[in-house]
Parts: structure tokens; C-alpha cells; sequence
């Protein structure tokens, strides 16, 4: 029998393992509701805190939502359903469905999943080994020469965007078909810029969680125009 990457099976298990966490997170929920009207919150405090963490909430699930349509062409729907609604991250999953080209058997399947599963559990458990130590070091560099201190985390940051820098401009060679991620990022940059001055004019604090996945939807859309263009 030919493998499906969106087996009816996948789809079972993976929904097993997300009813699994939704049940941790209202349990967690229910218990830190009652325990804050045990120490004395108003209650009608602890229920606008939760509507207010809902509504916030639906911008990163946009982000996730356009991250599960773009990874569903080469992984399937439930992998990525997976990964990017229990610990995956968005870059890193993006960046390994990157190499794959197609996959056709069960062997290649499981293989590509146990790559992305076991490289994201180094951030589960790395941070308590040298989170610390990192922590104690920022801090006291933070003290000793605070301008030292924001041009090292400035220089992390720009190298980490860096190192995915190489996947957009990676095909520029191939001639013209090579330039759609360029376009496609400078867009989704322009979309981010525009945002970030929305927000400095209006001061609408709300703009700041919707700006990633409202840059990442115009970035997709404009891929189209772009494509025809181009190709």
C-alpha cells in the first residue's frame, strides 16, 4: 500500500497528542483560577486577564496557521499540525521541510520526523544546563558596561537572522525564478515597517502581536503576482 502523508492514522494520533496538551493547559488553567480566588484576586480581574489572553492569542495562531499551509505541500497536514501546535518553531521547521523534496515512503518519512523532533528537544532541556549561567552573565554585563551589553545582544540577533538570510538569497544564481523569495521577504519586510510606523503614530499596543503573522500573509500573497512575473 502507498504511504500518505495525510493518512487518516496520522491524523488520529496527532489529534490524541494535541487533546493530550489542550487538557494539561486547562487543567493548569483551572487550578491557577481557583488557587487566585483562594489568595484573594477579584474574580472579575482573573476573567478579564483570560479574555485578554484569548483575544491575544489568535495572532500567533494566525503565524502557525500560514506556517501548517506552507510546510502542508511537502509534509502533509498532520506533521506540521503537530510540531507547530506542541513545541516546533516556525523558522526551524520552514528551514528543514527546505530539503525536502518529496516524500514517498514511510522510511523518509520517519526519518525526516525524528530530524525535526529530536534537534527541537535541545531547547527543551539546554536551557536548564547553561540557561543560568547565560542569564548570570547578560545581567552582569548589562551592569558593567550597558552599551557593550546592547550592541552583543543587537549582534546575536543580526546573526541569527543571518543564518536564514542564506535560504532567501541561496537561488539568486538560478536566474529570475531565484528572485521570488527576495521579493517575497522584502515585502513581508515593508509590511513589518509599515506596522511598526502604525504602531509609533496610533500607539496601538495591539498592532505589536499582529504584526508578524500580517507581514507573513502579505508576504504569501504577494509570491503570486510575483511568480507570474518572474517565471
Amino acid at each position: 500500500m502507498e504511504f500518505n502523508i495525510n493518512s487518516p492514522v496520522l491524523y488520529g494520533i496527532v489529534g490524541v497528542i494535541i487533546l493530550f496538551v489542550l487538557a494539561q493547559s486547562v487543567f493548569f488553567l483551572v487550578r491557577s483560577y481557583k488557587h487566585g480566588v483562594e489568595i484573594g484576586m477579584d474574580k472579575k480581574t482573573l476573567n478579564k486577564t483570560i479574555l485578554r489572553s484569548a483575544v491575544f492569542t489568535v495572532a500567533p495562531a494566525i503565524a502557525i496557521l500560514v506556517g501548517i499551509v506552507a510546510l502542508s505541500q511537502k509534509l502533509g497536514v498532520p506533521l506540521p499540525w503537530l510540531r507547530l501546535s506542541v513545541i516546533g518553531s516556525l523558522s526551524y521547521e520552514m528551514v528543514a521541510s527546505g530539503i525536502v523534496e518529496a516524500i514517498t515512503s514511510v522510511d523518509t518519512y520517519v526519518t525526516i520526523a525524528l530530524v525535526m523532533t529530536v534537534g527541537m528537544t535541545v531547547s527543551m532541556f539546554l536551557p536548564s544546563i547553561i540557561g543560568k549561567k547565560i542569564q548570570t552573565g547578560m545581567v552582569s554585563m548589562k551592569h558593567k558596561d550597558p552599551k557593550w551589553s546592547e550592541l552583543f545582544m543587537t549582534a546575536l540577533f543580526m546573526g541569527m537572522i543571518s543564518a536564514f538570510l542564506g535560504y532567501v538569497f541561496g537561488d539568486v544564481a538560478d536566474g529570475a525564478q531565484g528572485f521570488i523569495p527576495v521579493c517575497v521577504f522584502f515585502t513581508s519586510a515593508v509590511a513589518m515597517a509599515l506596522c511598526g510606523l502604525l504602531l509609533k503614530v496610533t500607539k496601538w499596543k495591539w498592532i505589536n502581536d499582529y504584526a508578524l503573522p500580517v507581514s507573513m500573509v502579505v508576504g504569501m500573497i504577494s509570491a503570486i503576482p510575483f511568480s507570474a512575473w518572474l517565471c
